[in-house]
């Protein structure tokens, strides 16, 4: 992570900038990026109670940094902001240093020999290829693209996208405080499903916006609820496996969500030349269909709310 945003940071050779993006940490997501995730999911469990509120917490304060990165954007877009990667490395290492074996429940990973799936393989299996949909669909509209689409349809400024994807954050880190409250209500998959659903038709009609504020709003709107689900998913990821699977369940539905996510924008390119509009039409209707699949086969699987 540290080598990679230093490369980012001191050289526009492009050589340089495909190794390191391939090698390193760097993602235009503030969440569920990278290979700290699987483990980061797979530990929280074991910190305390109420893990919902566990994962409500740790993507607010991920998502808010995220918000501050895109406010800082506004001060000027010099590469070398991107030295905050070797600084983020380093705190990231410090903290690392001082976790105890606790947060992995060795003594229950020791009596399986390694993680592995027994029980639950068949639950996670499915659940993998339904997140590699959802996530599929979510690759048609990068962040990029939708930076490129105000670009280009509506004549969006970079202070404009930047103000933005702040405005994005701040919601965000709203929507997953407002889940944890939900989920304690309504039911972890309810929470899910029903705040997905109409996010995805939200973010379809950005296609078919007339202007800017209103592509705008309609994105705003869609942002409120699409990210409620991912406290929630995770919770429910490690909520529906036994304990000494978690680790092995977050880094199988973590993966099929990573290998699909880069196949869509080879797709999206083409689309967008026949409709503008179009990648956010597919992804829309994608992970709808992820989300009535989602309810269909796990509506009475009984799971650990905690």
């Amino acid at each position: 992570m540290a080598a990679a945003g230093t490369v980012f940071a001191l050289t526009g050779w492009l050589p340089a900038l495909i190794l390191a993006a391939l090698t390193g940490t760097i993602s235009t997501d503030v969440v569920e990026s990278g290979p700290f995730t699987s483990l980061e999911q797979a530990m929280l469990p074991h910190t305390g109670p109420h893990t919902t509120r566990l994962f409500g917490t740790y993507n607010t304060i991920a998502t808010l940094a995220g918000s501050l990165g895109a406010l800082i954007a506004l001060a000027g877009s010099s590469p070398q902001w991107l030295l905050a990667y070797p600084v983020a490395a380093t705190a990231g290492l410090a903290a690392t240093l001082r976790l105890t074996p606790a947060v992995e429940q060795g003594s229950e990973l020791a009596a399986k020999g390694r993680p592995q799936l027994q029980r639950s393989r068949p639950t996670v299996l499915r659940l993998s290829g339904l997140f590699a949909l959802d996530s599929f669909g979510g690759g048609f509209v990068p962040q990029t693209f939708i930076a490129y689409l105000f670009t280009r349809k509506y004549g969006a400024s970079p202070h404009t996208l930047a103000l933005v994807f702040f405005a994005i954050g701040i919601l965000q880190a709203f929507s997953f405080q407002a889940a944890v409250r939900l989920a304690g209500r309504f039911g972890l998959l309810r929470t899910m499903v029903f705040t997905h659903l109409p996010s995805n038709l939200l973010l379809a009609a950005v296609a078919f916006a007339p202007n800017l504020p209103s592509a705008i709003a309609l994105l705003l709107a869609r942002y409120a609820l699409s990210q409620m689900d991912v406290p929630t998913r995770q919770a429910y990821v490690v909520g529906v496996v036994d304990p000494s699977e978690r680790t092995a369940a977050a880094a199988y539905t973590n993966t099929a969500r990573y290998l699909t996510r880069p196949v869509a924008p080879l797709l999206a390119g083409p689309a967008a030349t026949l409709a503008l509009g179009a990648p956010f039409v597919i992804a829309g209707a994608l992970k709808s269909l992820y989300d009535l699949g989602l309810y269909s086969l796990f509506r009475r699987v009984p799971i650990d709310e905690n």
